[in-house]
């Protein structure tokens, strides 16, 4: 297959482009960045005006690119990071339609951030979108990529959880805190936090963009082992040997700029149903092995 990758350089799409290389695709990435060559690439194509992009001769597009969730949500970068998902992704489909050799699937990434503050509810493929910034953004984001079935494309979505690895994400700024003895739960600690590896998040993405069987719409890119915060917590610090004593209030998270608390406070009791039914293995369905291989150490249950 030739695959094509926007933010191919990110955290998730190097992982993706190793996952791709291992199976025997051929990747052509896509950067905004001015290069000729990129490791693990067979070829790179200029993703700088997605609108003008070159998007033939591909078997398959996973969308990726879009600016990072994570830092204060001021006014620009909130209006950044729904602007480069939904607004990339509209060009991008606008583009796809103007060739005569479109690629058969496009798999575009959204987030769980799509089902809002949900409490302890079971949240499959299924369940309704909630309310909140990340939702707004989440509903335009795949209602966007949806728009390219009108030319006989196949359109997956897959609402990526947090994703733990080495060298990126939420894990790296994790590290940061727990190192010093300040991590702690936050607020009470009950909000149930969707995740997956990186490693899983790829051969997900990877298996999204295969036809045996296709998948369509909707896809949970998180694990089966949903979590509370206070549980994530724990888990990481005691593979840190670092104390977690020091909860965060959540008076203090509802004061962060621009809403930022949905992030930290929303609870989301992600069921990844559709991979599930679909066959999908996961490498590291449950936490402490994700988060021991992120971490790069050995897990207390091997």
């Amino acid at each position: 297959m030739r695959l094509g990758i926007t933010g191919a350089t990110g955290f998730v799409g190097r992982a993706l482009m190793k996952e791709a290389a291992k199976a025997g695709h051929q990747v052509v990435a896509f950067t905004r960045r001015p290069v000729d060559s990129l490791a693990g690439a067979n070829a790179v194509r200029n993703f700088s005006v997605p609108a003008a992009a070159d998007f033939s001769k591909l078997d398959a597009l996973v969308h990726l690119a879009g600016e990072p969730v994570a830092g204060l949500w001021t006014k620009r970068k909130k209006a950044l990071i729904g602007q480069s998902r939904v607004n990339s992704t509209r060009d991008i489909v606008t583009a796809l339609g103007k060739l005569p050799d479109s690629p058969p699937v496009l798999v575009c990434a959204s987030g769980t951030g799509f089902y809002g503050n949900r409490g302890d509810e079971i949240l499959d493929e299924d369940a309704d979108g909630g309310f909140g910034f990340l939702a707004e953004v989440c509903r335009e984001w795949e209602s966007a990529a949806r728009k390219a079935e009108k030319g006989g494309i196949r359109v997956v979505s897959c609402r990526l959880g947090m994703v733990l690895g080495p060298h990126g994400g939420a894990l790296a700024s994790l590290k940061k805190l727990f190192s010093m003895g300040l991590g702690g739960r936050l607020g009470k600690g009950t909000q149930w936090m969707p995740w997956i590896q990186v490693e899983d998040a790829a051969r997900l993405l990877l298996r999204a963009t295969s036809t045996a069987p296709p998948w369509r719409g909707p896809v949970n890119g998180v694990s089966p082992e949903a979590v509370q915060n206070i549980e994530f917590t724990r888990a990481l610090g005691d593979l840190m040997h670092r104390p977690t004593l020091l909860p965060v209030p959540a008076w203090l998270l509802k004061s962060l700029p621009g809403g930022m608390q949905e992030m930290l406070l929303f609870s989301q009791r992600v069921d990844p149903l559709v991979a599930r039914l679909g066959g999908f293995e996961w490498r590291y369905p449950n936490l402490v092995d994700a988060l021991a291989a992120s971490l790069g150490v050995t897990s207390p249950k091997s």
